[in-house]
């Protein structure tokens, strides 16, 4: 994803939160809110005029069910970023998140320092999620060995379901983040996923 200041959409059917939305995007800088929206239907009749580079799309906004307005925005531009946002933390609403290509999932309530750092995840490394989602998710992981995997690999599956960063990852194993990330994408071609979000969710229905 480019690297200059991000234009960003937001649909969410509940107005109320439009203020607070409008007064967070005044500390952002590097990211440029263009428009925020009760309905999908609003935000795809201005879409083409935007051109966003994220969405911030609710669950259950009103028109369509937030889900499945990926595939809709992703019509207009396969490249574009989403990130969900939700009330709900059941892991079935999470992982048909994912599955429609959702690239992160936030729970709510939000605010500026929780959606800033969403947003920078999204721009720098392609996924997001609320710690909240990440316990969720790796509450019922066992640490264990994936044949698939090679042993480094499997180290460093270890240290993604505990949420650890590139960096961190690269202190503890001593190695480059370079290392790190050839060993990511590796592991996301073994698992036929694009992001850190869906590898956490194949990673769980493995050990269901």
């Amino acid at each position: 994803m480019k690297t200059d200041i991000l234009k960003i959409i937001i649909v969410d059917h509940n107005f109320v939160l439009h203020k607070d939305y409008r007064a967070y995007f005044k500390e952002f800088p590097d990211f440029d809110l263009k428009g925020i929206y009760g309905t999908t239907e609003e935000a795809l009749n201005e879409y083409d005029a935007i051109q966003p580079d994220i969405i911030l799309s609710e669950v259950g906004a009103s028109d369509i069910r937030g889900i499945h307005s990926i595939r809709l925005f992703r019509k207009k531009d396969r490249h574009v970023k989403v990130l969900m946002i939700s009330d709900k933390s059941d892991f079935e609403i999470i992982k048909n998140a994912f599955k429609n290509g959702a690239n992160g999932y936030l729970t709510k309530p939000l605010d500026n320092k929780r959606i800033h750092s969403a947003l920078n995840s999204i721009k720098y490394e392609g996924a997001a999620m609320s710690q909240d989602i990440v316990q969720k998710i790796i509450s019922n992981f066992h640490v264990k060995s994936y044949t698939s995997f090679s042993e480094r690999e499997n180290q460093i599956v270890d240290y993604l379901c505990k949420g650890a960063t590139y960096k961190v990852m690269a202190e503890k194993l001593f190695v480059t983040t370079s290392t790190i990330n050839f060993h990511i994408q590796n592991i996301y071609l073994k698992l036929n996923v694009n992001s850190k979000s869906e590898a956490l969710v194949k990673l769980q229905e493995m050990e269901l």
